[in-house]
């Protein structure tokens, strides 16, 4: 008999901002149907691509939280400015758009979930991501903002969602850097490789599904 299965949802947004590629998706989809045993247990990657939406974005990944039922979600996110691979540590009960979505959609001042709690904790072991994802040589860095558009949005959509369900489930939110054919649109951009940011997320996912309890590792920050 073979190890038993566990299902990782990993998923990555559509191109937004009049951008044609968003690293979130290249790097979940060169993962799909990866397969990664560890513990003795059996994992495999599917990926889903977000729409760049409010409202529909938190909906999608419902239904594939409904279908896949995962033990580990982990949603990538673009942060542009960043030169790091950064695990999110907190997500705000907040939509307030500095741009349109891909529907033309800005809330301002808006809740995610109405009435529900100022934020919730990423329950990924972030620390320990950190630590390994620097043993790898990858770039990394711990995000105490997940800004407040679709990303943060998914992102406390998540943890809403495993709150409520009572799930066993892990789940958090993870920011990648610009591709190079991005950055190099833009002067003095930071950017990483494609295949740096999808070795980095393989790390991610080994230590989010064999690491209980995360370690005390300085990823703090002055500002």
């Amino acid at each position: 008999m073979g190890l038993p299965m566990t299902n990782i949802l990993l998923t990555g947004f559509e191109p937004f901002d009049q951008d044609t590629v968003n690293p979130s998706w290249e790097v979940a989809r060169a993962l799909a149907d990866w397969t990664l045993e560890v513990d003795g247990v059996s994992a495999r990657v599917h990926a889903r691509q977000l729409p760049c939406v409010f409202g529909q974005a938190s909906e999608v990944l419902r239904q594939a939280m409904q279908e896949l039922q995962p033990q580990l979600v982990v949603c990538l996110g673009l942060a542009g400015t960043r030169s790091d691979i950064t695990p999110e540590r907190v997500a705000i009960n907040v939509d307030d758009a500095r741009i349109p979505d891909n529907a033309g959609a800005q809330p301002i001042d808006q809740s995610v979930v109405a009435d529900g709690p100022v934020a919730y904790w990423s329950t990924l072991p972030i620390k320990a991501i950190a630590r390994d994802l620097r043993t790898a040589g990858i770039p990394v860095s711990v995000s105490n903002t997940a800004g407040s558009f679709v990303c943060n949005h998914v992102f406390y959509a998540l943890m809403h969602a495993l709150a409520g369900q009572g799930l066993a489930a892990r789940g958090g939110f993870v920011h990648l850097p610009l591709l190079p054919q991005q950055a190099a649109r833009i002067p003095g951009a930071p950017s990483m490789a494609l295949s740096t940011q999808v070795e980095g997320i393989q790390v991610l996912l080994r230590t989010a599904l064999t690491v209980r309890d995360d370690v005390q590792e300085t990823a703090g920050k002055l500002h």
